[in-house]
């Protein structure tokens, strides 16, 4: 079989070795019987591995090197293939069974993002879902996301369960590139008000500094962009107990939004227990994402001085920047925290706010 993925091997049919020691045997001369004779073992047994009956021990492959010249380990070998053969086989039965696994899942878009292969073997195409899951078969798939916000209580939420399933992966997958120092509490607070200095910042300056402070204080964070319907805004988890993972999908492409959701990790993160996940935009317990966005709200703007912005009557254009200037957040925190508030209609100001686009690399 060929045009294979590189990790898999599946070919149409392996022999058993049994096929192999009868060819030699006749190549060589003698019978079944003279090599059980020969070798110490049952001639039952010689008769069972040449019909594929009974699989070559490293015993019984020591035996046959002696007898027959031919080094164990290629006996080993050949059972070895075979056998790994027949599993294969076994395998595609399994999968071909599992297809209707494979039409749940949002595998165009994820092909799309380049992160799974495209292939037209529904068979192969599962091989490449699975190894994306880290999964053996189907069958583990829901252990696998178990404990995830998607499938807690599905029917409450919005969301694809599967397609948010696999965004959360993905945010797995991308952590094990980043190098984190053990989580400290004290270190990561501090980090928070170097990180809000940076959002009047461009992303290609604000991103590398942002994911090396939280790194530097056992907190990964990355940029994954979302599959159609998600609908997330960004994600928490513990991986073990000294290292946090903030992910992010840049949903509604705006400053205000993005900065708004990692200050609502963060807050998960200090304010809340490490055995949980928090999916924003996707359900959960109301009463601690109402916590973490308060938290949120109180680290970009505090209280205080939002009250004497609000209370002095100005909403121009001008306003605002000299605001963001005094506070020294970006503008567009600003005017998305007056349009949630309803103190500015949702079309005014909106050209302070920062867009942002996922980059190719």
């Amino acid at each position: 079989m060929s045009n294979l993925p590189q990790n898999q091997y599946a070919p149409d049919e392996v022999s058993p070795p049994g096929e192999t020691l009868a060819e030699t045997l006749k190549a060589i001369g003698i019978t079944q019987k003279e090599l059980a004779a020969r070798s110490g073992r049952p001639i039952k047994t010689i008769n069972e591995i040449i019909k594929g009956k009974t699989a070559i021990t490293f015993d019984t492959a020591l035996q046959f090197e002696r007898v027959l010249g031919i080094s164990a380990s290629f006996w080993n070998n050949r059972e070895r293939h075979y056998q790994e053969a027949l599993a294969r086989k076994r395998e595609v039965k399994r999968l071909q069974e599992g297809v209707e696994w494979l039409k749940r899942t949002p595998i165009r878009a994820m092909v799309r993002l380049g992160w799974v292969r495209r292939f037209k073997n529904r068979v192969l195409q599962m091989q490449e879902l699975l190894n994306f899951f880290g999964i053996a078969s189907p069958e583990q798939y829901p252990k696998a996301v178990e404990g995830q916000v998607a499938y807690r209580k599905p029917a409450a939420f919005s969301s694809n369960p599967d397609a948010l399933a696999a965004w959360l992966r993905k945010g797995q997958i991308e952590v094990q590139r980043i190098i984190c120092a053990p989580y400290d509490r004290a270190k990561f607070q501090e980090a928070l008000k170097k990180i809000r200095a940076l959002t009047p910042q461009a992303p290609e300056a604000f991103v590398p500094e942002m994911t090396r402070l939280c790194s530097e204080c056992g907190v990964a964070v990355v940029f994954v962009p979302e599959l159609p319907g998600t609908r997330a805004h960004g994600a928490t988890r513990w991986l073990g107990s000294a290292k946090a993972l903030i992910q992010l999908s840049l949903r509604y492409k705006s400053d205000d939004q993005l900065w708004f959701s990692f200050f609502h990790e963060a807050g998960h993160i200090l304010l809340h227990g490490k055995q949980d996940v928090f999916v924003e935009g996707a359900g959960g317990d109301p009463v601690k994402e109402k916590q973490a966005n308060r938290f949120a709200e109180r680290w970009l703007i505090p209280e205080d001085q939002l009250q004497l912005f609000m209370h002095s009557g100005q909403r121009s254009i001008r306003a605002i920047e000299g605001f963001a200037r005094e506070m020294g957040i970006a503008p567009g925190i600003i005017v998305g925290r007056l349009q949630h508030e309803g103190h500015l209609p949702r079309n005014h100001c909106n050209h302070l706010k920062r867009s942002l686009e996922w980059t190719s690399t």
